[in-house]
């Protein structure tokens, strides 16, 4: 009798595991992974719409102005004091200076 009870728990257990599995990932995903693919977007619309005069902060934390973007090759020139312009890739310009140094409300 014991046995045939066992039998049924270990067979209907499989099933649950597998539901269990699949709410786990379904969790992460709303959670974690698709706020992270919505911000990667986000990022990406704002590298793909600089524009020349537009203040960025790049990957490092360089606050500056963009000079010049080349397209061919990936790159933009950021002006990081009056003079003082450095070369970075186009992949590593993350945000708009001026929203990042609005106050919090």
């Amino acid at each position: 009798m014991t046995n045939m009870i066992l039998a049924a728990q270990a067979q209907g257990g499989g099933m649950g595991m597998i539901i269990m599995m699949v709410a786990i990932f379904a969790i992460m995903w709303l959670f974690m992974i698709r706020p992270q693919q919505k911000k990667q977007k986000e990022i990406r619309n704002f590298q793909n719409s600089l524009q020349e005069g537009a203040k960025v902060v790049t990957g490092g934390g360089i606050y500056g102005t963009v000079k010049r973007i080349d397209l061919a090759s990936n790159k933009i020139d950021v002006e990081i004091a009056r003079g003082v312009v450095i070369t970075v890739d186009k992949g590593y310009v993350f945000a708009d200076a001026a929203a990042a140094q609005e106050p919090a409300k």
